[in-house]
């Protein structure tokens, strides 16, 4: 009964979808003290925060960039056609992903539909320029575009407007600055960032005013970038990948949570399952293997798992999309079968209080980590 109510609700149109995140809040085990407004007021007299309407998205990395596998177009249609068919209404994308390959592909899916009835994201800090022929080892296949490091000013505009154009739409409801981090960039990124805070970030706020986004924050893997951003602009809504999950949550959980709440900034968070790592994959974090302590760890969630009758990827994308903080969750699927498995799991399964009991006693998850209700 809950799914049917879920999905037709998102199903009747851009007028309806506005009431999804009270639907997903109650099926997709949410606090029940979470708050899922389109916009968070910061200060009176202050611009108020965008946050999403929807809690549960799709991440088009992996799949729809062919990071680590070429798929074809039919293959890419078919993930998305399931996506949108399971009442999926937000799609996180990037120029970055497949070098364009990512954006035209959402944009195939989505430009002939009504633009009030879904929530995309795209990003900028890197341009695209024409290089036939060229291929970048992080995507496969030949991508005919070479990218380049620019968080000035002039280039973010234009990196949107390359955007919007690719994906066909007139425009973003979030734009999150990408990679500006040391896990990208070395001891460099603070060069980068001092760019960003002259250019990119006082631009992206000219465009929030303009309307062609609706809110920004940067799109990182790591902490120090997106604290560094709170403290010196103004940005709405950030999206922290690979920081927050069952198997690694304490620092975002200790540091990022209490300074983007202090600041009404919410997070989307991005590869909740860590790359699949959860599911059962062999890819940790991007990269085939684990470090020895993680993969103890993930062992010993499997067996905590099988006691309590539970699902892992279930436990990990509930435990993701419980804290308040959290705007929505976006993992990535690489097939029609894991976007319904990931769906399932937020919005059918459930995962016993005895189970968090038992992973908090464990020491698998902090004390002070937010468990659904």
């Amino acid at each position: 009964m809950q799914r049917r109510i879920f999905l037709s609700t998102l199903a009747a149109g851009s007028a309806l979808a506005l009431t999804t995140p009270h639907l997903l809040a109650q099926t997709s085990t949410a606090p029940s003290t979470s708050r899922a407004p389109e916009a968070l007021p910061r200060n009176e007299g202050e611009h108020p925060r965008y946050r999403p309407p929807q809690r549960f998205g799709l991440g088009g990395a992996i799949a729809l960039g062919d990071m680590r596998r070429q798929i074809t177009e039919e293959q890419a249609r078919a993930i998305l056609k399931a996506a949108w068919e399971q009442g999926i209404r937000y799609y996180d994308t990037s120029p970055w992903y497949g070098l364009g390959l990512s954006e035209r592909r959402v944009g195939q899916l989505l430009y002939p539909r009504d633009r009030d009835g879904y929530v995309l994201s795209s990003k900028t800090g890197r341009l695209l320029e024409p290089d036939p022929g060229y291929d970048h080892p992080g995507w496969e296949g030949v991508d005919n575009f070479r990218p380049k490091w620019d968080f000035s000013a002039s280039a973010t505009r234009r990196s949107i407007e390359d955007s919007l154009q690719r994906l066909g739409v007139p425009r973003l409801d979030m734009v999150f600055i990408h990679d500006l981090s040391p896990d990208h960039m070395g001891a460099q990124w603070r060069e980068h960032f001092e760019v960003a805070r002259k250019g990119a970030m006082p631009e992206l706020v000219k465009m929030r005013e303009e309307g062609l986004i609706k809110g920004w924050g940067l799109g990182v893997n790591t902490l120090e970038p997106l604290l560094d951003t709170l403290e010196v602009s103004d940005p709405d809504i950030s999206l922290l990948a690979t920081q927050y999950s069952l198997l690694k949550h304490e620092d975002a959980l200790t540091r990022a949570f209490p300074a983007c709440e202090k600041r009404n900034v919410s997070l989307v968070l991005g590869a909740p399952l860590n790359s699949g790592y959860l599911a059962g994959g062999e890819y940790y974090n991007y990269d085939r293997g684990a470090p020895a302590d993680i993969a103890e760890k993930r062992e010993r969630y499997r067996a905590l798992a099988r006691e309590h009758g539970v699902d892992l990827r279930t436990a990990a994308l509930q435990f993701c999309n419980a804290p308040d903080v959290v705007a929505a969750v976006i993992p990535g699927a690489s097939s029609p079968e894991q976007v319904r498995e990931n769906v399932a799991s937020i919005v059918d399964a459930h995962v016993p209080a005895a189970f968090w009991a038992a992973a908090k006693n464990q020491g698998l998850l902090h004390a002070d980590a937010p468990t659904p209700r």
